[in-house]
């Protein structure tokens, strides 16, 4: 199923910011969540024509709502966008704040996909990152989950942690297979700037993290997951459609602070502050705080390494063959990415380094140009 249009609503509350955290997100603000989901419905109602097919609630931690703020945000989506449209509708929750009532409300609600986020079933290491739950908390959850039927599940996990080993890492991953989860995202550590990983300096092994990866490919490939994009793993079927929008260059409307829009071929993304993001939206405007519309080579060059990210390659349009000529060839050469036909992709080794294929279409670039003026609208 190919759908072009999605809704993204981001939650920025957490009971605490992980360690490796670089989202918009913030702990300790919980006074705050009443006025914020106002401004939500607020900043929906300045796009009444947008009529997405998927919905994806993320953050932040939006298990974090109380069980009475999960109705009040399903009544704003409900009277904004026709719950009929939605083909697909994703819920985050971490394990620590999802419990039965909520379950239910989400269920009754029409979410019909979960995102558990549990990184590791490893409690220590849990501590070590500044995670809330337990290895049982999560075990909890994901019964009464199952038990409430009809959601698809994914699990979210980690690899290349401070402290991880590679027999760590497979047995978390083993248990969670056991448990038969219908997608798993599966996520290298980045450490990112203005983290309290970067403050303390962590470093990644980076040789331990690609073995841990190429082993947790093979165990998900043998408990028949299709490898479908670089991170991510599903059931035949089970792909997450809402990302896949993203990855196919569709249109998206991101609604809350610090989120992200692709409407009429221009990104934007809102203020990411919290209480600047509601006084804007409260005086009526439009909360983006950047914006731009990419043409010509950056254009093609996006498109290029979104396709890139999914496993069964993509095709590229005639000028993007011409304009990034040397960087198709080179890759190529250096065993990186091959070419089937018309179709583009990663190799084995390009899907370990895939950043580094990425950066060739990504500017600046060297003696590129484009022949007509036509082109320089793509």
């Amino acid at each position: 199923m190919k759908l072009s249009r999605g809704l993204y609503l981001h939650i920025p509350f957490c009971s605490i910011k992980c360690f490796y955290c670089d989202f918009t997100a913030f702990s300790g603000q919980k006074k705050t969540i009443s006025r914020y989901l106002a401004a939500l419905d607020q900043e929906a109602s300045f796009f009444p024509e947008f009529n997405p097919e998927t919905l994806y609630i993320g953050g932040g931690t939006p298990s974090e709502l109380s069980a009475e703020e999960l109705k009040t945000l399903f009544k704003i989506i409900h009277a904004r966008f026709p719950l009929a449209n939605f083909k697909e509708a994703t819920f985050e929750a971490n394990p620590e704040s999802l419990d039965a009532d909520k379950i239910k409300i989400l269920k009754e609600s029409g979410i019909n996909r979960l995102s558990l986020g549990l990184q590791t079933l490893d409690d220590h290491l849990l501590k070590l990152i500044g995670r809330q739950h337990s290895s049982k908390d999560f075990f909890d959850v994901f019964s009464n989950v199952k038990e409430a039927g009809g959601f698809s599940v994914s699990v979210d996990l980690m690899y290349g942690l401070p402290g991880q080993n590679l027999e760590t890492h497979l047995q978390t991953l083993k248990r969670v297979l056991d448990l038969s989860p219908d997608h798993i995202s599966l996520y290298g550590l980045q450490v990112e700037d203005w983290t309290l990983f970067s403050k303390r300096e962590v470093k990644i092994d980076e040789n331990l993290a690609r073995e841990m990866f190429e082993r947790s490919i093979e165990m998900l490939k043998e408990a028949g997951f299709i490898h479908y994009e670089i991170s991510n793993f599903a059931r035949r079927g089970a792909e997450s459609l809402h990302n896949k929008i993203y990855w196919g260059n569709g249109e998206y409307l991101g609604l809350g602070c610090g989120a992200a829009s692709h409407l009429n071929g221009v990104r934007s993304t809102n203020e990411d502050r919290l209480i600047p993001y509601c006084v804007k939206v409260e005086s009526g405007q439009i909360s983006a705080s950047s914006s731009e519309k990419l043409k010509g080579v950056e254009r093609l060059g996006e498109m290029a390494f979104l396709g890139l990210r999914m496993i069964k390659g993509y095709v590229p349009p005639e000028e993007s063959l011409r304009v990034f000529d040397a960087q198709w060839n080179s890759l190529i050469s250096r065993g990186l990415i091959e070419r089937r036909g018309d179709v583009f992709r990663l190799t084995k080794e390009g899907v370990f380094v895939a950043n580094q294929v990425f950066m060739e279409f990504v500017p600046p670039f060297d003696g590129i140009e484009l022949r007509s003026p036509s082109e320089a609208l793509l």
